[in-house]
């Protein structure tokens, strides 16, 4: 059984692997971008949200401090809680 890395190449090949490592390493910053763009979209609604009701609620600290927990319990790999 041979070995593919033993395989005699067809011209362009190089070309066309350096093609598509570009649009792998393109696809994955655009997902990258996509995923912190959602990330700061919903630490701002969070914010937002507790404002709100320390404004019409009263909330205090220990609320937001037993609210930040209950979400790291749900989310555990959610940082900045």
């Amino acid at each position: 059984m041979s070995d593919a890395r033993d395989l005699a190449l067809p011209s362009g090949y190089a070309a066309l692997l350096n093609e598509l490592k570009t649009q792998v390493r393109a696809a994955r910053a655009k997902a990258l971008r996509a995923v912190n763009t959602q990330a700061i979209a919903l630490n701002w609604v969070i914010g937002k949200t507790i404002l709100e009701r320390q404004e019409t609620e009263g909330w205090g600290s220990g609320v937001i401090g037993r609210l930040a927990d209950d979400l790291r319990a749900e989310f555990p790999e959610m940082t900045g809680l």
